[in-house]
């Protein structure tokens, strides 16, 4: 990906940061481990830089698959993911506003997340008004309406069936079953990725012509930050990369969107 510098932060407007497929699984991952730093490094609104890598920001996205799997019941979690669920809570009581699209990989977030913290959990697409500006988020699996034999399986898997059923059996079969599916599941081929970029690409045309002034979407594992003026008006179409390969985020301050890069690993 082509890694755009980092803007002079302005004197007025928001800071918002979009992340997305993270995958988290075992606090062993060097994955797992930046994207904790990374999250560490977040600062809420009011406070000041201290070192290169830290983003003060109001609004904090992640667009899906940020868990590889994602089973909670009754307030108890997968206790890999207890270090990064405290950081969100702690980010959260540092005025952020923190909202999770479901991925793939996770969902059902609502019945934790929402209820416990008071983040904003969306099942589907977002919106979000960027000062005054237009954002269409959304994990992205469902943009390739060709691909019916997995939308035929999303559907199954968010099925009231599939929900009773995950509410009834033991948390630790639930947790095993979880890490077995995600090491059956495959990596996109790159080919793969280029096919759906274009996809997603035409999705976001369509949504310009609704009025939508910036397109971000994961699921992809490419990042991508296209900018065009279109009818008048700049519009920016955004793929958010990765925390397997890209550490990438994307960065909206005072009006201007880069993607950028975390630091190396550890």
């Amino acid at each position: 990906p082509r890694w755009l510098a980092e803007p002079t932060r302005g004197d007025a407007g928001m800071r918002a940061v979009f992340i997305s497929d993270a995958h988290l699984k075992s606090s062993n991952d060097p994955g797992y481990r930046k994207c904790l730093r990374f999250l560490r490094s977040l600062r809420g609104p009011g406070t000041r830089k201290t070192g290169p890598d830290e983003e003060v920001c109001d609004l904090l996205v992640i667009a899906g698959d940020f868990f590889d799997f994602w089973f909670a019941k009754e307030g108890r979690i997968y206790p890999a993911f207890e270090p990064v669920i405290e950081r969100l809570f702690q980010l959260k009581r540092e005025g952020i506003r923190i909202c999770l699209c479901e991925g793939n990989h996770d969902f059902y977030l609502a019945d934790y997340f929402t209820g416990k913290s008071g983040f904003e959990v969306y099942p589907g697409d977002a919106e979000f008004d960027l000062d005054g500006r237009r954002a269409f988020v959304s994990h992205g699996d469902t943009v390739d309406k060709e691909n019916w034999r997995y939308l035929a399986l999303r559907r199954f898997l968010r099925s009231p069936f599939i929900y009773v059923l995950h509410k009834h059996l033991p948390l630790k079969l639930l947790w095993r079953i979880a890490r077995f599916g995600s090491e059956m599941s495959q990596e996109m081929s790159p080919a793969a990725q280029e096919r759906l970029e274009a996809v997603m690409h035409r999705f976001a045309a369509d949504k310009y012509r609704e009025g939508l002034d910036a397109v971000i979407l994961g699921h992809c594992h490419r990042a991508v930050l296209r900018q065009e003026t279109i009818d008048g008006r700049l519009r920016t179409f955004a793929l958010l990369g990765d925390w397997i390969v890209h550490d990438s985020f994307l960065l909206y301050d005072n009006g201007l969107f880069t993607m950028n890069r975390f630091g190396s690993a550890a």
